[in-house]
């Protein structure tokens, strides 16, 4: 029955996905609205689909710009926060050329960065700076890779200096907020994600993307707790190394608690499908 689950999903994810894909194009294309909220609408349902129940804690930023920073545990990261918020990513410049996810990144209108590449990097930051002056929410896994799901990995500050925004017309410099966001895997049919659990989740080392994904369709309900925290702002005072390190510890606390079962009961904002 599980091996039954796995391939239905995978149908039904590969239809959705193949149908919305026009749709995102030619919003993107005309610079329709519907570009940022119809992801936001496709990754909810997915997460009803998959049996994945957001619970959220804390408040995001809205109604301008916003670099969110959060630690990454796997693909399904993508959706949690996309169904949570529109939303789009920063993302490896690799990423770009994966089948079909790398189509579902530029659809997402994510950012692709080149870390090997000075002037590439540059202009990667330039990019997200206009994006986040634009009223974007980006979302950033400072980590540069994915973790076991059971703690959080040292954060990367390169990418933080974007938030600096010279928008002011008097030549005032203006900081976009940093918003941490911790995001943590706590549940699996209902009862505490123990580490043994995990790895049905987490995406990490060498294992291989299709066979994960496959092995993941076959599990049932999933508890993910995305908690946002109070903004950062870097300043003259805070530098980036200093943010980055200031958001690492807050997510690693926020981790901690989450998987201790200190977040509380409430009410998933996204409900698993019956």
């Amino acid at each position: 029955m599980q091996s039954l689950r796995a391939w239905v999903l995978a149908v039904l994810f590969l239809g959705l996905t193949l149908l919305s894909a026009p749709i995102q194009w030619l919003a993107i294309k005309l610079r329709l609205p519907l570009q940022r909220t119809y992801p936001h609408a496709y990754h909810r349902f997915l997460c009803r689909l998959f049996g994945i129940k957001i619970h959220v804690r804390g408040e995001p930023v809205r109604g301008q710009g916003v670099l969110i920073v959060a630690n990454h545990t796997s693909y399904f990261d993508i959706l949690v926060m996309s169904a949570t918020l529109p939303v789009s990513f920063v993302a490896k410049s690799e990423v770009s050329s994966w089948p079909l996810f790398g189509l579902m990144s530029k659809l997402q209108r994510s950012v692709f960065v080149d870390r090997s590449k000075r002037a590439e990097a540059v202009k990667s930051a330039e990019q997200i700076r206009q994006r986040l002056k634009d009223g974007d929410t980006l979302v950033l896994f400072p980590e540069g890779t994915t973790s076991d799901g059971n703690h959080v990995l040292p954060f990367k500050s390169a990418l933080m200096g974007s938030v600096e925004s010279d928008i002011g017309r008097d030549g005032h410099v203006e900081y976009v907020p940093v918003q941490p966001v911790s995001i943590s895997y706590v549940g699996y049919y209902g009862i505490p994600l123990g580490r043994e659990n995990r790895p049905f989740f987490a995406w990490y080392g060498d294992m291989e993307l299709v066979e994960h994904v496959l092995e993941a369709f076959k599990t049932g309900p999933l508890d993910v707790v995305v908690e946002f925290h109070k903004p950062l702002r870097v300043s003259p005072e805070c530098g980036r190394k200093q943010l980055a390190a200031q958001a690492e510890s807050t997510i690693r606390e926020g981790q901690i608690k989450a998987l201790r079962g200190e977040w509380g009961m409430v009410q998933p904002l996204v409900q698993a499908a019956e």
